[in-house]
């Protein structure tokens, strides 16, 4: 992750878990707000989520041999990208069908700022069960 530009450090917020994702999302986010976490099936992938109400999207970004794309269905060949932040920059500036619009990036230090120690206990909880359930769109 080190290696990656300014977007994808802001953006990363590890492994918290998707419900932690979601109240995250609704309580600092709107629609196209985006953050980026491990994913917690797929060992080395991360998921892409956007809030695009009254959903959360996630999209599972794998690393190849020829660099990163987006898992979509088998028959759809996905561009490559040299970085996670070239793959974010691209579908940033072009409508994909399929894909809710990446607008705005959920900062992790405005979050932490604002979300103080409940933050911190979500992200060492996120396996937790919430009272805030929501909606969540899967997308791979």
């Amino acid at each position: 992750m080190e290696s990656e530009g300014r977007l994808v450090q802001s953006i990363y917020f590890g492994s918290i878990g998707s419900e932690a994702t979601e109240r995250l999302l609704e309580r600092f986010g709107h629609d196209g707000s985006f953050l980026l976490r491990d994913s917690s099936t797929v060992r080395g992938a991360y998921c892409l989520c956007v809030r695009k109400a009254p959903f959360v999207h996630t999209y599972r970004l794998m690393r190849s041999a020829d660099g990163w794309c987006l898992q979509q269905d088998s028959t759809v060949r996905t561009p490559t990208f040299g970085t996670l932040e070239a793959l974010i920059e691209s579908y940033r500036r072009a409508a994909v069908v399929g894909i809710a619009p990446l607008m705005d990036p959920l900062d992790k230090t405005q979050v932490q700022n604002s979300f103080g120690e409940e933050f911190l206990y979500m992200e060492m909880n996120s396996s937790s069960t919430s009272v805030y359930r929501s909606h969540h769109a899967v997308h791979l």
